[in-house]
């Protein structure tokens, strides 16, 4: 019987998850970002301005999509050279009419979110006054985001210089980037999957994203998390994200990707290798013969392995990420 991983109903759409507009730092305004995506083939764009999050669901037409979101940020120390470590995180709210910040930080708006402060809702019930960095403090604001309807994901450990004593602390987030073209762009290490596999390690049954943490055209339309939902609608894409209808690229394509007994089976766009990862030391690969790609792939996997996952390899080396899939919830005994 066929367990889709992917689900097989509705449309992939072209999303990027991670933005900045002139609301923050960025350098398009709302409106150019929109266009500029759509003339790309996007169909969605997460809003996410630095600490400040203002919906733009008068962008919405119907091929594109505005989702709700922010990104906080938490700094090690605020007195330290530019070169100290950070934490960043994306909020994206889940239903299209919670325009609501799940809490006030009044010491994080800076920039041009001192401007646009007032078009902002906050829930002052949560009015935090510390401004920091680590474990405690992270958590907390993920846990609050968390409980009022918001998508979390953990954003480019490589930018932020953090390391697993760092990040592996972080608990509650839905995803985290496993490709940052701004970062990647800026030449940053921000292709990260063995980040993702100490996430999965430690026992964090997370989802992996591609995003552009765009701040100009430079810096826009190289990362991207292709999502399968049913419906284009705003919470049919978050329902989505929330399942695991999706996967995250920076080149090739998956266009079908299910479990059969214990084989997985990957269709994809023409690549060089098929790579089908595991936790521990052992992978499987379908690698391209006598000039001819690999479009199709089969896997023998086991309940013992634990978790596996999909990469897709193109002739530039680019790659297309699955999230990972536990095989205690796809293989009986």
């Amino acid at each position: 019987m066929k367990k889709y991983l992917i689900s097989p109903e509705g449309k992939f759409y072209k999303a990027n998850l991670h933005c900045h507009t002139t609301i923050s730092d960025g350098k398009m305004t709302p409106e150019e970002v929109k266009e500029y995506y759509k003339a790309h083939g996007y169909s969605v764009v997460a809003y996410t301005d630095h600490c400040i999050m203002i919906p733009h669901h008068d962008l919405d037409d119907e091929e594109f999509i505005a989702l709700s979101g922010y990104e906080n940020e938490q700094l090690i120390n605020q007195k330290e050279p530019p070169r100290r470590k950070d934490c960043h995180v994306c909020y994206i709210s889940l239903k299209k009419d919670n325009d609501t910040m799940p809490y006030y930080l009044p010491r994080s708006i800076w920039g041009n979110g001192k401007i646009f402060k007032d078009q902002v809702k906050f829930n002052f019930d949560h009015t935090l006054e510390t401004w920091g960095y680590g474990a405690e403090y992270t958590n907390r604001n993920i846990a609050l985001a968390r409980e009022q309807g918001f998508f979390v994901t953990y954003n480019h450990p490589g930018w932020s210089a953090e390391h697993y004593e760092d990040y592996s602390k972080y608990t509650g987030m839905n995803a985290m980037e496993i490709f940052n073209y701004g970062s990647w762009e800026a030449g940053y290490p921000d292709y990260v999957p063995h980040v993702y596999d100490e996430f999965l390690r430690s026992g964090k049954r997370i989802y992996a994203i591609a995003t552009d943490d765009n701040h100009s055209v430079r810096n826009s339309c190289g990362g991207w998390t292709m999502i399968k939902a049913p419906a284009f609608e705003y919470e049919a894409i978050t329902d989505a994200l929330v399942r695991g209808d999706f996967y995250a690229s920076f080149g090739p394509e998956i266009h079908e990707l299910w479990i059969e007994g214990n084989e997985v089976h990957v269709i994809c766009s023409e690549a060089k290798r098929v790579i089908c990862s595991f936790p521990d030391r052992r992978c499987l690969m379908a690698n391209k013969k006598e000039g001819q790609p690999v479009t199709e792939a089969v896997f023998i996997v086991d309940k013992a392995d634990g978790y596996f996952r999909i990469t897709v390899v193109d002739e530039n080396d680019r790659c297309a990420d699955t999230n990972a899939y536990f095989t205690d919830e796809y293989l009986s005994e």
